[in-house]
């Protein structure tokens, strides 16, 4: 049995983490391929040296560019890596260029495809990530559903994988390197407990000026200092709507590069709040060892467990609006309505187990 895992930004390293884990732990036969959609070292092979994963055995180093031209790099380099490597499973996570790329790629060389975090929807069609996420559940084999709500979506469009209930395995590395996170450099450059977290990448926020703009107040104009590690896109959105100079010299913003996970993950325990656009980031809060509330500065969210459960709040993106729900937030005394929605911490091992049973089950059908 040969799994192959693909990944190419920094959260798929992240997620996929237990899973290489697990399978190193297990003596499975595995490799890895990185795509090159993250090509930034602090966007990538910085964790997979922070998490102490193995180094991709093949970067098809597709870089930046138009989706369509990303796909085409990736599909192209899938090609010959999936016939070289003649993997039985390829395993995937999440929604970006990428993973469909890699769905796309096995089916037609009739491998089989594992979906990690399947079943995720905004119902939000000017996101790209819901094109790519929809797609890919409705061409794999394997169906890893972090919730019972994901794998009743998947139940309900009918998708024809074999859906299994996991947890999410970005609970796992929260839990497996929270301890490591204590010994993390920016702990040195931050007071914790006296700062909020922002982060902001999506392209239907970044690459609308008018967004932008109210996304810039909303970090100048929060009640308290704002860390914000910039993502290198949407620095250079800043600087084409004329507002990185702004960002860079305002008391009350703390400008970081991207930092790794293990100091994105000190962050996250020390902050009071966070602010931002990100799917994972919604999950990553519900933690046991970060139980953050999150205000989430989109319209819509794929996370709907995280808002019931009280973490994450969808506020939109008009500035007066969000900051005063912040203040609002800060003069209550809060907690979440309950525990993590996204499992236990044993995604990984429970993904793993299920992909290594399904095959020895489809041998004894073959030889009985």
């Amino acid at each position: 049995m040969r799994v192959c895992i693909v990944v190419g930004t920094r959260p798929e390293i992240v997620k996929m983490a237990s899973v290489i884990k697990q399978l190193e732990a297990d003596g499975s036969d595995f490799t890895i391929i990185h795509s090159g959609q993250h090509y930034d070292q602090n966007m990538s092979e910085v964790f997979f040296k922070e998490l102490d994963l193995p180094v991709p055995d093949t970067n098809l180093e597709i870089g930046s560019g138009s989706p369509l031209r990303q796909m085409a790099r990736a599909l192209t380099g899938l090609d010959k890596a999936f016939r070289r490597v003649d993997p039985d499973t390829v395993l995937v996570e999440g929604d970006t260029n990428t993973v469909l790329a890699a769905a796309l790629a096995s089916t037609k060389l009739g491998i089989d495809t594992g979906h990690v975090e399947a079943g995720l929807r905004s119902y939000d069609l000017r996101m790209p990530e819901e094109h790519n996420r929809r797609l890919t559940d409705h061409l794999s084999h394997h169906l890893f559903a972090p919730t019972g709500k994901a794998a009743s979506i998947l139940r309900m469009e009918h998708c024809w994988g074999r859906i299994y209930v996991t947890g999410n395995t970005v609970i796992d590395a929260c839990l497996l390197y929270g301890s490591k996170a204590e010994k993390a450099r920016v702990s040195s450059m931050v007071e914790p407990g006296l700062f909020a977290l922002a982060t902001a990448h999506r392209a239907e926020n970044v690459d609308d000026p008018r967004i932008l703009r109210e996304i810039f107040k909303i970090l100048v104009g929060c009640p308290l200092p704002v860390v914000f590690p910039i993502h290198p896109r949407t620095r250079s959105r800043f600087r084409s709507a004329g507002l990185l100079r702004k960002l860079e010299s305002s008391e009350n913003i703390i400008l970081l590069p991207p930092v790794g996970y293990i100091d994105f993950l000190w962050l996250m325990i020390h902050c009071q709040f966070i602010i931002t656009d990100s799917g994972g980031i919604q999950e990553e809060a519900t933690a046991p060892n970060i139980m953050k509330k999150v205000f989430v500065v989109r319209e819509s969210t794929e996370r709907p467990e995280a808002v019931e459960a009280g973490y994450a709040e969808v506020v939109g993106i008009k500035a007066a609006a969000v900051l005063r729900r912040i203040r609002v937030h800060q003069e209550q005394k809060w907690s979440p309505r309950a525990k993590c929605p996204y499992g236990n911490g044993t995604a990984g091992q429970q993904i793993v187990r299920r992909i290594l049973r399904t095959k020895e089950i489809s041998r004894t059908s073959l030889v009985s």
